[in-house]
């Protein structure tokens, strides 16, 4: 009897913990597809108030619209030949983060997304790109 609790709770437990990372995917869903299509625009739609932008290493935070043109430049100069992101995680205070594969013509990169909810929405709070 008693391994038969453990294995309904086990099971119900994963159950939970697939649903959590497949909301966490879906919430991303969006961003994927501003990144892939390299729209600066549509990616400024799911920003915070405030973005932090981090490009091997230097990090910086700007305005939502000051964020748009940063990505915007970004974008011009390694234009989007693939993205995916191959990992969702998020930590233990629920923020969501999202780890990617960012290639250009002019080199690969790996991305890390973090969003953060205002106001019940979730919003982008750190874009950070690493050459890889």
């Amino acid at each position: 009897m008693k391994r038969n609790i453990f294995q309904v709770i086990t099971i119900v437990w994963f159950l939970l913990l697939s649903v959590t990372v497949l909301a966490q995917g879906e919430a991303f869903t969006p961003v994927r597809n501003a990144i892939r299509s390299g729209s600066s625009r549509e990616l400024s739609q799911h920003f915070g108030s405030t973005v932090e932008l981090s490009f091997d290493g230097d990090k910086q935070s700007y305005s939502a619209t000051q964020a748009e043109f940063v990505m915007k430049d970004f974008f011009a100069k390694n234009s989007p030949a693939g993205f995916d992101f191959v990992h969702y995680g998020g930590s233990n205070e629920g923020t969501p983060y999202a780890v990617g594969k960012y290639v250009s013509k002019t080199g690969a990169y790996r991305m890390f997304v973090k969003m953060k909810s205002v106001q019940g929405n979730l919003v982008i709070d750190t874009i950070d790109f690493t050459k890889e």
